[in-house]
């Protein structure tokens, strides 16, 4: 039986307004910034603060591991946000969803700056936190594939790359911000940063929840997702669907997704082997990375746009590759301990890998019609983030036992190829309108 189509849909994307347009990206640009603020800060915390505070029963090394292990279980349930989120998303609406997504992750992470530690109350601390970071991957599963679904069906048609890249964006300030904030709260003296200064980033993620409560609710749902609405098109069950009708591009997805180890390679295994070197203060490496952050914010705009004008596939497989190459000079570099060095390799790397990381949020995008676009793009990404959130727990169990840092480099650009080869394999569809796309795939 074949999909239900839209027929004579017109180009939707030509009623909506410019202004409606920046709405949309600047809301996908503040609640990615947030969730992935939220997000990022649980990384950081894991490289320093998790082991001592909530698994101090372990060991130093035990400790580490089970941090970062907790790191990695909200990954597990991101799937399961997808389902849910994208559910929602294409049944009742984008905009009604994305509000949802978020106040979950401000109400988890504002929780988790309050859990009493080990010393307090026992195996109730991390049993705690492991809960509220499960909160986290849910709602990390729906947000990403409905700020992208919102941004491009608000777009201009020859800008879609743009626009959508302004998602990739947020997520890279949330990095930047948690890495920020975190820098100032490192150099405080070390009892103090354990016992209760930690809880700061934490606490500072409801003020922005707020603000960006405030924007996203500010945006109008999609003429694409009512034109659905309207002709009863939208699947009862849109994971169904997504598997039945367009499993090769969740397949080809979920391959792409694995770009996502390059971020948590740098912001969690690196930070972690860094501060256990002690060749370099964590708070110089928390600098490296802010600066890459800063090139990378600079960079992922001008990615995006070019993709309008040349397509999404090269210039994804282009970066992708590039930093499967730049993953043996960065290791290389960390172990040196130049500063300069691992600034300079560092930015490298966030301007490079920055390119797939920006076309990818509209490239998967394109990959589905709108009657399922959410939810495919949602459970796509999550599957494919679950090996990115378990990347530093495997890297630190391939450097164990004196082998070092060459198995990491080679699994993380093992990673990077991947995602490049399944890039290309698909088509391009920059040139189209999402009517077009609709019927492509109908």
């Amino acid at each position: 039986m074949a999909e239900p189509t839209v027929g004579d849909m017109p180009a939707v994307n030509s009623s909506r307004s410019s202004k409606m347009g920046r709405r949309a990206a600047l809301s996908a640009f503040f609640g990615s910034t947030v969730e992935y603020y939220d997000f990022t800060l649980f990384a950081t915390a894991s490289a320093l603060i998790l082991g001592p505070v909530f698994f101090a029963g372990l060991g130093p090394v035990g400790g580490q591991l089970a941090a970062f292990g907790t790191f990695g279980v909200a990954y597990v349930m991101r799937p399961l946000g997808a389902i849910l989120f994208g559910w929602l998303g294409d049944r009742i609406g984008r905009v009604r969803t994305l509000v949802y997504t978020l106040v979950l992750m401000g109400t988890a992470t504002f929780a988790v700056g309050l859990i009493p530690s080990y010393e307090t109350i026992g195996i109730a601390a991390p049993i705690l936190l492991i809960a509220l970071r499960l909160l986290q991957g849910l709602s990390a599963g729906g947000e990403q594939g409905g700020s992208n679904s919102l941004t491009i069906e608000h777009a201009p048609q020859k800008r879609r790359g743009l626009y959508a890249s302004w998602t990739m964006q947020g997520t890279s300030f949330g990095t930047l911000l948690s890495a920020t904030v975190f820098l100032f709260i490192v150099l405080l003296p070390h009892d103090v940063l354990l016992g209760w200064a930690w809880r700061i980033p934490f606490l500072v993620s409801a003020p922005l929840t707020l603000v960006a409560l405030f924007i996203r609710e500010s945006v109008d749902e999609t003429d694409a997702f009512l034109m659905t609405k309207r002709q009863k098109l939208a699947p009862k069950v849109p994971l169904v669907d997504v598997f039945r009708f367009h499993w090769r591009s969740v397949l080809r997805v979920v391959l792409c997704s694995l770009l996502a180890v390059s971020g948590s390679t740098v912001s969690v295994y690196m930070l972690g082997y860094a501060a256990n070197t002690d060749k370099i203060p964590v708070s110089m490496i928390l600098i490296a990375l802010i600066i890459s952050g800063v090139v990378g914010l600079i960079a992922q705009p001008l990615w995006g746009a070019l993709s309008d004008r040349i397509g999404r596939r090269w210039i994804f497989a282009g970066t992708m590759t590039l930093t499967a190459i730049l993953w043996f000079p960065a290791f290389a570099l960390l172990t040196v301990g130049s500063l300069i060095a691992i600034i300079i390799i560092f930015s490298v790397l966030g301007a490079v890998a920055g390119g797939a990381n920006a076309v990818g949020a509209s490239m998967y995008t394109e990959m589905f019609p709108t009657r399922v676009r959410y939810t495919g793009v949602a459970i796509g990404t999550q599957l494919g983030f679950i090996v990115a959130g378990f990347a530093p727990t495997i890297e630190e169990a391939l450097a164990t036992n004196g082998r070092g840092w060459i198995p990491v480099a080679i699994f993380a650009a093992a990673c990077s190829i991947i995602a490049a080869i399944s890039a290309m394999s698909g088509r391009e569809t920059s040139s189209l309108a999402l009517s077009d796309i609709d019927n492509v795939h109908a």
